[in-house]
């Protein structure tokens, strides 16, 4: 009977073992465009808090981080690209960098656009207070797959803030 008890107890351990290795490996396995700002680390992304979803909060219909970052247009994600305007709180006068990461493929992508047929950047200028928010942002977005997604917000090249959104449509 002890045998057997002992046994169990290892191959339980044995699929914790399994279970936090493999968690290790998605951790690593980051996929980066080549054109990525050089600013942005793989272990930036090994931070992203998956539980922590954005939230809306304000009268304003703001999803994001109370009192740090968010976004107006989150709250009708779609596939097909739609409009966004990124709040910060704590800084003004920036220049704001979005990278989107999509959990399951583990790939970094560039999300901003400039408009219907328009060239894809990084980095843009935040500026003025709006809607209660130290510095602003309006842009263009296009993700390519639904899922979860975080948006990784660097401030003059630090990473500033991580947005967790779902995009099912």
């Amino acid at each position: 009977m002890r045998e057997i008890s002992l046994f169990l107890m290892l191959v339980s351990m044995l699929f914790v073992v399994v279970a936090c290795s493999s968690e290790e490996t998605i951790e690593t396995n980051i996929l980066l465009p080549e054109n990525i700002p050089s600013f942005v680390q793989e272990s930036d992304f090994i931070k992203i808090d998956w539980k922590r979803k954005a939230v809306e909060f304000g009268d304003r219909r703001i999803i994001g981080n109370e009192n740090k970052s968010g976004v107006i247009g989150a709250d009708m994600p779609t596939l097909n690209g739609q409009k966004w305007m990124w709040h910060l709180w704590g800084v003004e006068n920036v220049e704001l960098t979005v990278v989107g990461f999509h959990k399951e493929t583990h790939t970094a992508h560039q999300v901003l656009y400039n408009g219907p047929g328009g060239d894809s950047y990084w980095t843009r200028q935040a500026v003025g207070e709006n809607n209660g928010a130290d510095a602003h942002m309006p842009s263009n977005i296009a993700l390519p797959e639904k899922g979860e997604w975080a948006f990784l917000l660097y401030t003059n090249d630090e990473l500033f803030d991580i947005l967790v959104y779902d995009i099912n449509e």
